[in-house]
């Protein structure tokens, strides 16, 4: 098994392209080791000293390290567990990944379904190249704001706010002008 590296604008994160599916319907994003325990290929790589954070795209697998490790030391062992993982033919996640969502209403609902049909066509196949992800959060009808969970690469990047507000947010802005600011969410 070949597995591609990819750099991504966040130095502390690498894209594993292994040229396969890895989790085609639903992203999956762990934050912490603890969040892992739902899926044998991030807990395997959390077992790595120094990862800190695992996404799961449609066909990449995103690693972030921790500050003062080195991709030189940690690379083979995160390239060795994707590779362990994926060639023991085991589910690679247990449950569906999906959060409850809120529900909107009347012309909340229809801004709503606006703005994530931005999201999910503009946005998220773009970040997706870069190895991370962008998810609708909420949206306050009082205010204008869209809130985004930004997961993967974009998660602590350092040019994620720059992306976040000159980027994402003048795009909604235009498509949807009920929108007025964009904010990230933890």
């Amino acid at each position: 098994m070949f597995i591609q590296t990819e750099t991504t604008p966040n130095p502390d994160t690498l894209k594993f392209l292994p040229g396969q599916e890895i989790a085609p319907e639903t992203p999956r994003d762990f934050a912490t080791a603890e969040e892992a325990q739902s899926s044998l290929l991030a807990r395997e790589l959390f077992a790595v000293e120094g990862v800190v954070r695992v996404f799961a795209g449609s066909d990449f697998v995103s690693v972030t390290k921790g500050e003062g490790v080195e991709w030189v030391h940690i690379k083979p062992a995160v390239l060795g567990a994707i590779m362990d993982v994926l060639q023991s033919g085991k589910p690679l996640f247990s449950g569906s990944g999906e959060e409850a969502e809120t529900v909107y209403e009347g012309e909340t609902a229809a801004i709503v379904k606006e703005i994530r049909e931005v999201i999910d066509t503009r946005v998220r196949p773009a970040v997706a190249q870069d190895g991370g992800d962008i998810v609708f959060h909420a949206y306050d009808e009082k205010t204008g704001i869209v809130s985004l969970h930004m997961r993967g690469a974009c998660a602590g990047c350092p040019s994620s706010t720059m992306t976040l507000k000159s980027g994402i947010e003048n795009l909604l802005k235009h498509y949807v002008p009920e929108v007025l600011g964009v904010e990230a969410v933890v």
